[in-house]
């Protein structure tokens, strides 16, 4: 699985994160900038002036930044200044001398607190995402990069930063009736939109494995998102329906069946350029909508001839705005543009999508390619970058 990362337009992330990591360096010097102010500030004025300010705030600026061995050292060296300059002007017994020093004494106390504290909660931040991270591994597996023949290549961004998992979904499996697989989005947010996908997915892999066609297999993850709905109060009606496209390809026969239950439509990338949009001949209500109708899946049939590229993905993709509040189209920016691979357009589908919203993603984005390689194929053509027309 790729995580994709984020990148502005014109290099601006690159120059955020370069001017971030001197800002940080900045910041890293003002706990020994401030002693050494304190110290000039108490020599430099008349006695009834004091940098204890100085020395109080360096350990305090400490804590969150460095070691705890460091923030302990720097309250050390704030108590050294303010005792040498005590007795450097002879008031070294004066009450306003000792409260200052117990000032400092006090504060760096504090700020040793702190940083325990900012320690040991980053500590349980790791621990957190290292949970995070096992169970996106749990849930959405890293696909294998060659099924059946066919090249697959996956990846998932979710919008909030650290997260690892949200309420799209894909999986691809290798059964009887030939490669199926399954792209979705759950609506719904948190933890309910999780278990919503858990229940998907472990619906599908199981269906995919038994049921002789694809619209037996949208009837068993429909009777599995309305019994997951009755059985819990976290997967409302809200958070248990879903958008989905189930997809069928079976072994030698050139061809693709899909299913769309409320979708957005996939697109077939051929190897001379072209693209074809695989609309549905009709809508229907995703998963978990039969209470307010029923009708039969209808499997819908394309040709997936060798060297071309089914591409699913979620609404974040073509939810994705620029600055002007212009939606990502994803045909007319893929249309004519020939990749080398599955890897390859993913990735340069990224990118672009990160330079069209200069690198504010609002909505998870689920990416899913799977190509059939040609009889003559070389193992590498030449990739045309995804730019925008008109560069």
């Amino acid at each position: 699985m790729v995580r994709l990362g984020r990148q502005g337009r014109g290099g601006r992330v690159f120059g955020a994160a370069v001017g971030s990591s001197r800002v940080r360096r900045i910041v890293r010097t003002l706990p020994f900038t401030l002693i050494v102010l304190g110290f000039l500030f108490d020599l430099l004025t008349p006695p009834s002036f004091t940098g204890s300010p100085f020395f109080s705030a360096a350990p305090l600026i400490a804590a969150p930044l460095f070691s705890l061995r460091s923030t302990m050292l720097i309250g050390a060296l704030s108590t050294v200044a303010v005792i040498l300059l005590h007795i450097f002007n002879g008031t070294s017994w004066q009450v306003e001398s000792l409260t200052e020093l117990a000032t400092v004494l006090t504060v760096s106390g504090l700020a040793t607190l702190i940083n325990t504290v900012v320690r040991r909660s980053g500590a349980q931040l790791a621990s957190a995402r290292g949970i995070a991270e096992a169970a996106q591994r749990a849930v959405l597996p890293t696909p294998a990069e060659r099924i059946a023949g066919l090249h697959v290549s996956a990846s998932y961004e979710a919008a909030q930063a650290d997260a690892f998992i949200g309420g799209d979904l894909y999986a691809v499996q290798d059964t009887p009736y030939g490669v199926r697989l399954a792209v979705g989005d759950v609506r719904g947010k948190g933890l309910g939109a999780v278990e919503a996908v858990a229940v998907v997915l472990g619906a599908f892999r199981e269906a995919a494995e038994s049921e002789p066609s694809l619209e037996a297999v949208a009837q068993r993850l429909e009777r599995a998102l309305a019994r997951e709905g009755n059985r819990r109060d976290s997967l409302d009606a809200v958070e248990g329906f879903t958008t989905c496209v189930l997809g069928e390809i079976p072994p030698g026969a050139g061809v693709l069946r899909l299913v769309n239950r409320g979708h957005p439509e996939p697109l077939l990338l051929y190897a001379d350029g072209g693209l074809a949009a695989l609309a549905p001949a009709e809508p229907a209500l995703p998963l978990g909508m039969g209470d307010l109708g029923g009708w039969p899946d209808r499997v819908q049939e394309w040709p997936f001839p060798a060297g071309a590229t089914l591409l699913l993905y979620t609404d974040g993709l073509t939810e994705a705005r620029d600055g002007s509040g212009t939606f990502y189209d994803p045909a007319d920016r893929l249309r004519g543009r020939v990749f080398s691979g599955p890897d390859e357009l993913l990735s340069a589908l990224g990118t672009d999508v990160r330079r069209h919203t200069g690198g504010e993603a609002t909505d998870d984005m689920a990416l899913l390619a799977v190509a059939r390689p040609g009889e003559r194929q070389q193992d590498r053509r030449r990739t045309v970058p995804v730019v925008p027309k008109g560069n």
